[in-house]
């Protein structure tokens, strides 16, 4: 059994806003998981490896342009293919 799509590396910064530079369609084609502190995360809306921190929703908080409000949470991330 081969797998002929093969799955792009994940990047150490990469955020679900399609206007975020640090945004890569490629890699949302694929289901991704986030574990954050040994427990897995599904509201996660940008992470970083490197400095060990994600971002989530405040709740149904929303900016004034009609967004989510993210707050930072720091701690062990890993980031894996499911």
């Amino acid at each position: 059994m081969t797998d002929s799509t093969t799955r792009p590396a994940l990047p150490d910064h990469l955020s679900s806003d399609p206007r975020s530079p640090f945004h890569i369609a490629a890699v949302f084609e694929h289901d991704i998981g986030i574990r954050f502190n040994d427990k897995d995360r599904s509201d996660v809306s940008e992470y970083c490896i490197s400095e060990s921190w994600i971002k989530v929703p405040a709740g149904k908080t929303l900016d004034r342009k009609g967004q989510p409000l993210l707050i930072k949470l720091k701690g062990k991330v890993e980031a894996f293919y499911r």
